[in-house]
């Protein structure tokens, strides 16, 4: 008798003494009658000796069967805890996850942490594109992007992960010479830092919330620039003013070498999402990477 069938037998043997009868047993494994009945025979035949004395309206035990029942008991039990210790252990996920994100995101948030999920899944390997072009995903093999701002439509799956602060600001040599703008109407005498991205040449409108509406308009360029360390470093140099991302300028911000300016007049903060291909199974390591992306960004307060 194999393993697995005296298992099975246990099974079956100890559900005919708990029940009280063969009849109950069988409904209670979802088995026929005379299979269970077929079950304990065999078991008997294979044990050499009795197991149950059988009436027509009750099963009693034998001095060997309360032995051998009450051995079922705790084998079934010591299975039923290692298969359920087992089952809640996280699984090992091994293999090359292939991720592309843009520059600024790879290099202030993301890169800085990822320590951490390597030490939870040491056996994945990293592929980081830092690119702030549209790519296609299925050609190149990326498991998954992570985009800020509004998404084109497309076929992939996208998962909201977050929101990143924005705000104006300028180098103090810009301000010297243009002055400090006040209000939005101010901004028509003053140029930007505009950005472009993929193969669209228009600059990227600026947007304010005002009263609970977001405006829209475009600054004259004071130079264009489709790469987000060019960006803030046109706006370190005197290019104009620039809109970015708080992390991006934070450090500037603190060493005096940018300047916030129309603080009183919300920008509205970028959404952060991520994106794979429709899969009815989404593959354990990029479910896995999207979670621990998830917490990073509430660690950070930026969910």
């Amino acid at each position: 008798m194999y393993l697995m069938d005296v298992f099975h037998s246990m099974q079956v043997f100890v559900s005919v003494i708990e029940t009280g009868s063969f009849t109950k047993a069988a409904q209670a494994l979802h088995l026929h009658r005379p299979a269970v009945s077929k079950t304990i025979q065999l078991l008997e035949q294979q044990l050499g000796g009795r197991l149950l004395n059988r009436t027509t309206r009750q099963v009693n035990l034998t001095p060997e069967g309360e032995a051998f029942y009450e051995r079922c008991k705790t084998i079934l039990a010591d299975v039923s805890e290692t298969m359920s210790s087992l089952g809640n252990r996280p699984a090992r996920l091994i293999g090359k996850l292939r991720v592309d994100m843009p520059v600024s995101l790879a290099k202030l948030l993301i890169i800085p942490a990822l320590m951490d999920f390597q030490s939870q899944y040491p056996g994945i390997e990293f592929t980081i594109g830092a690119s702030d072009k549209p790519i296609d995903m299925l050609s190149e093999g990326v498991d998954c992007v992570v985009r800020m701002g509004e998404l084109e439509d497309s076929s992939l799956i996208a998962s909201s992960i977050g929101y990143l602060p924005m705000l104006t600001c300028a180098a103090p040599s810009y301000l010297e010479s243009f002055g400090t703008p006040q209000i939005l109407a101010d901004l028509g005498t003053h140029r930007a830092v505009n950005y472009f991205s993929g193969n669209n040449p228009r600059p990227i409108e600026w947007v304010f919330n005002v009263d609970g509406q977001v405006e829209s308009m475009r600054l004259e360029s004071g130079i264009r620039v489709n790469d987000t360390e060019a960006f803030v470093a046109s706006a370190l140099a005197g290019f104009g003013l620039l809109q970015g991302l708080e992390i991006s300028v934070r450090s500037h911000l603190r060493d005096g070498s940018l300047v916030q300016v129309l603080g009183g007049i919300a920008v509205p903060a970028k959404r952060v999402s991520i994106l794979y291909p429709h899969r009815e199974h989404l593959p354990p390591k990029v479910d896995a990477f999207i979670e621990w992306l998830k917490a990073l960004m509430a660690t950070h307060h930026l969910a």
